[in-house]
């Protein structure tokens, strides 16, 4: 008895596995009658597994041989074809967009669907009042509003082609609207403002990438970007420095990304560095702490601009010194001391260095107390030589930071000098020969350095592209 009430609780529990194993055809009609009463029932989908799809599904799993889940499905599809034309009749779009899409996935026949989501838009477009909109539009257009807000024309002819995408009003509009936007477009390029031109026409390219007139409008902004960098060029190359920097920045507001406009922009401000040694040699201060300040903001990181600041700083000190309003025996004796001064450290090499003490600061003092005197200038006539055959020597000599600070003396003593041009751009070479080198070694941080002293000297030195292209790839892999 006890084992017969066991078989009874076990046959209990277990008689839905049992059967399914025992009986599967069972488990398929169970299935499918399943399926028929929430198809009856309009439950069509459910992420439970209740929905009249589901069911038909797991029937057909289970036995692919039978026809009737496969007639199911399609059945389901039909009932969602029906349900989402119910629901397009009392304007519930969505719940129709939704029913629409369970009868593609069902697949029923595709002209019935495509029909259906016709009359949907077709609706929706009503619904929205379409017409209204296209209205708006055709004004927004006549008075020129055609980007710029919601109720511009292209956003409003945009909206009306996400409903009606066939609309042919619609696209014609549309079409015009491009075309006046790409004109004026090209009146903003006329006046090269640029980042007005290429704002609209990236703005174009966005309402429809594929406008007739696009191609020719992104050519027009390509020539006049490289026309203003060009003239950028030639203002930095004759020193009209300001309007470098404008023509530079109008290639920027519609290429922010442009290597060559930011390029031009930081060799603006070395140049601006060197303006301010010039009027600092010359104890202009104000001037050239204006011609700093420019050169800080477009090339911080340049050691020009250091090698600028230091130069300012030594002229202010050297400016600084007593000597106006001295009696003429105590001025003789100061010119004295400062012209034995330029003598010692000349005879030590430390033409630009320490600050204050060096045989240029100590000359230009010895200048600011008696500059006719003939005793300063034959001071000046003979450190001139002297810091050009250093810059030699230390050159030769692979010295290149001691070159350098030579090369800077000499064209702070002579910045007009027809020879500094050549004398930058050797020392140039030399710090791209150098910084190869250690980067060849593994030694990055020397070669980015010496990269940054080869640019500042002469952008346009033999190799140097090559081997700034080098330090940028070996830079990235650290």
């Amino acid at each position: 008895m006890l084992v017969a009430l066991l078989l009874v609780v076990l046959l209990v529990v277990f008689r839905r596995p049992l059967a399914d194993v025992l009986w599967p055809e069972t488990r398929v009609q169970a299935l499918l009658d399943q399926a028929a009463r929430a198809l009856a029932d309009g439950r069509l989908d459910a992420a439970d597994g209740s929905g009249a799809r589901q069911l038909y599904e797991a029937a057909q799993a289970l036995d692919t041989d039978r026809s009737e889940a496969a007639i199911g499905l399609r059945r389901v599809g039909q009932e969602a074809l029906r349900q989402a034309g119910a629901a397009l009749a009392q304007s519930r779009f969505a719940e129709a967009r939704e029913r629409l899409a369970l009868a593609r996935e069902l697949q029923v026949p595709q002209a019935q669907a495509d029909a259906l989501a016709a009359r949907l838009r077709a609706r929706e477009g009503e619904h929205a009042g379409l017409d209204n909109v296209m209205q708006a539009a055709a004004r927004a257009h006549e008075a020129g509003r055609l980007v710029g807000g919601p109720d511009a024309a292209l956003p409003l002819y945009q909206r009306v082609l996400a409903l009606q995408p066939t609309r042919l009003e619609a696209l014609e509009g549309r079409e015009d609207a491009l075309s006046d936007l790409l004109q004026e477009a090209g009146r903003h390029l006329q006046r090269n403002e640029l980042g007005s031109a290429a704002s609209l026409i990236g703005q174009a390219r966005a309402f429809d990438p594929g406008h007739v007139d696009l191609p020719q409008a992104q050519a027009a902004l390509a020539t006049a970007l490289e026309a203003r960098r060009r003239t950028a060029a030639r203002d930095l190359a004759r020193g009209r420095l300001l309007a470098a920097q404008a023509a530079y920045d109008d290639v920027l507001a519609a290429a922010p990304d442009d290597a060559g406009a930011r390029q031009g922009l930081e060799q603006v401000g070395v140049a601006h560095a060197v303006r301010a040694e010039r009027h600092a040699a010359d104890f202009r201060f104000d001037q050239a702490r204006q011609s700093l300040a420019r050169a800080r903001t477009l090339a911080p990181q340049s050691a020009r601009v250091v090698q600028a600041e230091q130069a300012v700083v030594r002229a202010e000190q050297a400016r600084g010194r007593p000597g106006t309003g001295m009696p003429a025996r105590e001025r003789a004796q100061r010119m004295q001391t400062l012209l034995a001064a330029v003598a010692d450290a000349e005879a030590k090499g430390h033409w630009l260095t320490p600050p204050g003490e060096s045989a240029y600061d100590n000359l230009r003092a010895a200048q600011a107390l008696a500059p006719d005197a003939p005793a300063v200038r034959q001071a000046a006539a003979r450190l001139l030589p002297a810091v050009r055959n250093c810059y030699e020597d230390e050159l030769r000599a692979n010295r290149i930071r001691r070159a350098q600070a030579c090369l800077q003396a000499w064209q702070t003593l002579q910045p007009r000098e027809a020879g500094l041009a050549d004398a930058r751009r050797r020392l140039a070479e030399k710090w791209i020969a150098v910084g190869s080198e250690r980067l060849g070694a593994g030694d990055v941080a020397f070669a980015a350095q010496a990269l940054e002293h080869a640019r500042a000297l002469d952008s346009r030195a033999n190799g140097l592209s090559d081997f700034e292209q080098r330090v940028r790839t070996a830079s990235i892999g650290r």
